[in-house]
């Protein structure tokens, strides 16, 4: 892609040596709830070359918490979040296909989000960062794509959140993707998981170092962003799986004693509490809180039924020709029966439809750590294309 200087393109280097490509897609961005931005950018990644007639794009959503650095590159060697499933002869072949991969709007991996400056204030947003929904999330995406030349999507993908972004985007620009692949997502929340959605954002509130959301950045609230990354991933795996990997393993590292309760010395008596922590110790240091707050709640704001005057007209709007609908048998975030109900209401809108339920024991993190099982799948319903 040509560095234009009408496209304001520059490297951001971001947690680590990750880098993202950034673009300021408008000077002025009205959002669904009444707010606006100004100056607002999006990162992404690119992968593969794009075609002369621009038919070889596929671009891909994240979930909450994913940057855009899905797979490494000559540029990058660093292992990316789908590092199996996207790259030369893989599942997603980017010596065939052009990739793109989008760091959501909200989020802290370089597009605008509560973390970054307000011109008009010259102080980062923090919560003055407008009202975030996934219909915004969904609108930057395509300033993105109009930005950089992209007027059509072979195949767009989106797990969890990316599969919320990836219905609204097709609702809400319907003659721009022509096939896509939705994994574990859903057509709104479900109840428990905006419970367990509700109990992170109050832990991370009650931290007494959020200060309201204006904390100082050289003392965040880890502790909050620790606990809820915690409540996070019981909900992202399997009991079953806990049970095959952990059982009722003692932590090598088990110095408590009854009473210290792990207070004193932070030590853990089982395996799992150890693997919990370690997992939300690597989030807290790379996750803002106020962004985590908003790309939350913004999961349970979200209703496809809102984008028309009910669930089946909205996806009556949609316009694609093939639909690949992959749940978890174990996944109790996003269950098998909602991806039944995409697929059926995607088949009611006269859109081909393959719907597969797979046994993996990882539960709604299957589509990364099982990519095996998703490869084989996402693979050839690309290649049916």
């Amino acid at each position: 892609m040509k560095n234009g200087s009408d496209n304001k393109i520059v490297e951001l280097f971001r947690h680590g040596n990750v880098s993202a490509k950034l673009v300021e897609v408008t000077d002025s961005f009205k959002m669904k709830r009444g707010g606006q931005l100004s100056n607002l950018h999006i990162a992404y990644e690119t992968w593969g070359e794009l075609n002369k007639d621009k038919s070889n794009v596929i671009v891909i959503f994240t979930g909450l918490s994913a940057n855009s650095h899905v797979t490494s590159s000559q540029g990058d060697q660093t292992p990316g979040w789908w590092e199996t499933m996207v790259g030369d002869g893989k599942a997603i072949d980017t010596e065939k296909y052009h990739v793109i991969c989008i760091n959501t709007l909200g989020s802290c991996f370089g597009s605008t989000s509560p973390v970054s400056i307000n011109k008009k204030t010259s102080q980062p947003y923090r919560l003055t960062f407008p009202e975030l929904t996934v219909e915004d999330m969904a609108d930057a995406s395509r300033l993105l794509l109009k930005k950089i030349g992209i007027n059509k999507i072979h195949v767009l993908i989106g797990p969890s959140l990316g599969g919320m972004k990836a219905l609204a985007f097709s609702i809400l620009h319907n003659t721009v993707v022509d096939n896509m692949i939705l994994i574990s997502t859903a057509t709104q929340a479900l109840p428990f998981a905006i419970a367990l959605r509700s109990l992170q954002r109050e832990v991370i509130r009650k931290d007494p170092l959020w200060s309201n959301g204006f904390y100082s950045y050289e003392k965040p609230p880890l502790n909050g962003v620790r606990i809820a990354r915690k409540i996070g991933m019981t909900s992202y795996r399997s009991a079953n799986e806990w049970v095959q990997r952990f059982g009722r393993k003692k932590s090598v590292e088990n110095k408590i004693n009854q009473n210290t309760f792990g207070i004193e010395n932070t030590s853990f008596e089982f395996e799992i509490e150890s693997y919990l922590e370690h997992q939300a110790v690597k989030f807290q240091n790379i996750f803002d809180a106020n962004c985590y707050l908003y790309l939350s709640r913004a999961m349970d704001w979200f209703d496809v039924a809102n984008l028309g005057k009910s669930s089946l007209d909205a996806f009556s709007k949609i316009n694609i020709n093939k639909a690949l609908v992959l749940g978890v048998d174990t996944d109790v975030l996003f269950p098998p029966q909602q991806q039944k109900e995409i697929a059926e209401n995607l088949s009611l809108s006269n859109v081909k439809v393959e719907y597969k339920e797979l046994n993996c024991i990882q539960g709604h993190d299957s589509f990364l750590a099982d990519t095996g099982s998703f490869a084989e799948e996402i693979n050839a319903f690309i290649k049916s294309l």
